[in-house]
């Protein structure tokens, strides 16, 4: 089994990145494009909430949403908006989690529904189990005139084990119907996978259905370690027009490194297609553990990787004859873990590495196709001082091709977060890239 930073059913150990530090591998990027990094807020570890582990969300021009998995009102994680107003950003929190039926430490991402409300997870606590929930936030529904204006709280589904448990990376999606779907790491149907404790239930796809005000889980897949489904999927899914889901799992297959798979609804029933599997990196030193997948309107499907040794790639799977033909687009010749990346209107992908770099502290990259061959281009290298360190998450473009993204730690140095510090972590901008989204 292949080994990552990140523990399961735990946060990263600021010490296993600390002793990473001593025998990172430098990369070997392109000249650096004329660009601007900006931090455009230090967490604090207060209301504002700090050491974030997901990317932010764009919800329009000039607005960004995320979540902290420390800090907020009772210190159990946040939501926060984060708004240009002219040439300044001003961070306002919108929900702290308490540790009660509303669940506490939101590891993954926001995402903007429908009806304009944040939909996200988190990872432990709800009124049952206590292996995580599925909430959604709304704005007052009056005009606010305090200074903070938080959001309310709807749990939408509190998971018990059996139909899912723990979502850590999760980024939910909405069918167009408003049915939402996503992944949780743990639960389900099978209770042999192999995690860092023990054995635990091998993770679930599951879907929300909302009807008469309320909302009802469904199990669409339950992963099982047999030696031919993967199992552990973190990341959450992706949907296609047809209505087909496609995702990753962080282990298992025939080989052991993680599978890509599909799931297809046909009569109110799913049915999975095991796309790739991947090799042990641990053992074969091939990709393993595939991350957060994209589709182009081809249909063809990218993602990063990572090796036992944390060497990344990012790789193609294209369909072709009902069978997928993978290839790797680019190997890191350092150490780089990703789990997502984002891909511009000119096809090129962007994505952090979160260890390595010129400091060992992580970096922001571009990968630029030309003829065939990929090229790396270093956006930044995070020092671990002002301008953060650690960037786990992943990024996000804007319509006007500006990238955003958080780290861990780093920001203000005197700070120390209950993750560790120094730093709560920070989030930023890169401006002035050179393909428009």
């Amino acid at each position: 089994m292949t080994s990552r930073p990140r523990f399961i059913f735990h946060l990263p150990l600021p010490a296993l990145a600390l002793a990473m530090l001593g025998v990172l591998t430098m990369l070997a990027p392109a000249p650096v494009l004329a660009q601007t990094f900006t931090v455009l807020h230090a967490f604090t570890g207060g209301a504002d909430g700090g050491n974030p582990l997901a990317g932010v969300t764009v919800g329009g021009p000039g607005l960004l949403y995320g979540t902290t998995v420390y800090g907020g009102t009772q210190k159990q994680g946040a939501v926060f908006k984060l708004e240009q107003r002219g040439s300044d950003w001003t961070l306002s929190p919108l929900y702290g989690f308490t540790d009660g039926c509303d669940g506490f430490l939101p590891a993954g991402p926001v995402v903007v529904g429908p009806n304009g409300g944040l939909y996200g997870t988190t990872e432990f606590g709800g009124c049952g189990s206590g292996t995580g929930t599925v909430f959604e936030l709304q704005p007052p529904a009056t005009a606010c005139k305090a200074a903070i204006c938080y959001w309310s709280e709807t749990v939408l589904h509190a998971f018990e084990g059996s139909d899912g448990g723990w979502p850590i990376d999760v980024q939910l999606v909405f069918d167009q119907a408003g049915n939402i779907y996503g992944t949780t790491q743990s639960g389900g149907a099978y209770d042999k996978c192999e995690g860092n404790e023990g054995y635990y239930p091998c993770g679930v796809v599951f879907e929300l259905t909302s009807s008469g005000g309320s909302w009802t889980e469904s199990v669409l897949h339950s992963f099982d370690d047999n030696g031919i489904d993967g199992w552990y999927p973190l990341v959450g899914v992706i949907l296609d027009s047809a209505g087909n889901l496609y995702g990753s799992t962080w282990s298992g297959g025939t080989s052991g490194g993680g599978t890509v798979f599909e799931l297809s609804p046909s009569g109110g029933t799913w049915t999975e297609s095991i796309l790739y599997n991947f090799g042990d990196g641990l053992y074969f030193g091939g990709p393993s553990t595939p991350g957060v997948l994209i589709m182009d309107q081809s249909g063809n499907l990218y993602g990063p990787t990572e090796t036992g040794g944390y060497d990344g790639t990012v790789f193609e799977l294209t369909p072709s004859g009902g069978s997928w033909g993978f290839s790797t687009l680019y190997s890191f010749s350092g150490v780089c873990d990703t789990q997502t990346l984002a891909r511009d209107a000119a096809g090129n992908f962007y994505g952090t590495c979160a260890l390595g770099g010129a400091h060992g502290d992580g970096m922001v990259f571009k990968l630029t196709n030309s003829g065939g061959s990929w090229t790396l281009t270093d956006l930044h290298d995070f020092t671990g001082g002002s301008d953060g360190a650690l960037p786990f998450g992943g990024v996000a473009l804007d319509t006007d091709g500006n990238l955003y993204g958080m780290t861990e730690f780093g920001g203000n140095d005197l700070l120390y977060c209950p993750a560790g510090g120094p730093g709560c972590g920070v989030v930023w901008e890169i401006t002035g890239l050179a393909d428009r989204h």
